[in-house]
């Protein structure tokens, strides 16, 4: 008995830490935001001036007003992660799978997917307009192939500001379904075909739903970032069907200086975010979750 108690302290004191970091940078600045949604700007008061209230119809007043940029935020978000996955994929399943007997070469793809994460964000997304340039090879290509008008533009555009999301959260997806795919006992994937199975069969009946967790996950850290994302938007978007909701709160926290306004559109991104993956991880996940 007295041993069991002393693992139970010992279990509490590793616990302790992260729970009081947890409580103090994650449950604090969230519970201040909602405070400051609720807030109200007194009669004459000066710029960036409020006083404690319970105005909820800041929620109102945001949504009636952004609520376009929060659903195109959602819908660059939801395109985004499916143009990830598609890519993704194949690249994880060629370094887990069809290279697995040759590590070094499977090394170094790996490597070079993760290599982005060594450079700033912000260059990464400026590379993407330079690449996508009126007079880059890009656009060259397309308008030769008259795909693109001759006046036609990539940059400034909706197709720029997809391109910039599924580029720079696309290792956020290969990473989980390559931990899931290195996982994979290849000789299942021999069985399949000794048992007469075609190899799309044998991809839909073994070698996918075995790598679903990596898929669940990967979805999870691509959709969530790029929702919120703002950056991509900024750089490579045009500030009129490109506006996403990061810019939004941006402007208003930073520019207009109207708090509460911003903070209640950060709630409302926070819930929206939180009730989509509630019902995904309940229709996709694993019923562990809940």
């Amino acid at each position: 008995m007295a041993a069991e108690k002393k693992r139970g302290r010992i279990g509490l004191a590793l616990v302790l830490p992260g729970f009081i970091f947890l409580l103090l940078f994650f449950a604090a600045p969230v519970l201040v935001l909602l405070a400051m949604s609720l807030y109200a700007k007194p009669p004459g008061a000066e710029i960036g001036e409020f006083v404690p209230a319970l105005q909820f119809s800041n929620y109102a007043e945001v949504f009636s007003l952004y609520w376009e940029p929060l659903i195109r935020s959602f819908a660059f978000a939801a395109v985004a992660t499916v143009l990830a996955l598609l890519i993704g994929y194949p690249m994880a399943y060629l370094v887990a799978v069809r290279l697995r007997q040759h590590r070094l070469l499977a090394g170094i793809l790996l490597v070079l997917l993760i290599a982005p994460f060594f450079s700033s964000f912000i260059l990464r997304t400026q590379a993407w307009k330079q690449i996508l340039a009126d007079e880059g090879p890009v656009v060259s290509v397309l308008r030769a192939v008259a795909i693109l008008p001759e006046d036609g533009r990539l940059t400034a555009s909706v197709v720029a500001v997809i391109a910039g999301l599924t580029y720079n959260f696309l290792p956020f997806m290969t990473l989980p379904i390559y931990a899931s795919l290195e996982r994979l006992d290849t000789r299942m994937l021999e069985a399949s075909g000794d048992l007469y199975a075609s190899p799309f069969t044998t991809f839909r009946k073994v070698t996918l739903p075995l790598s679903m967790p990596g898929v669940f996950a990967g979805t999870l850290l691509t959709f969530i970032p790029a929702a919120g994302d703002y950056v991509n938007a900024a750089i490579l978007g045009n500030n009129r069907d490109t506006t996403m909701i990061g810019q939004v709160i941006d402007s208003r926290f930073f520019r207009v200086v109207d708090y509460p306004a911003a903070s209640a559109l950060s709630a409302i991104l926070m819930i929206a975010i939180l009730i989509l993956v509630m019902i995904y991880i309940r229709r996709f996940g694993t019923k562990d979750l809940f």
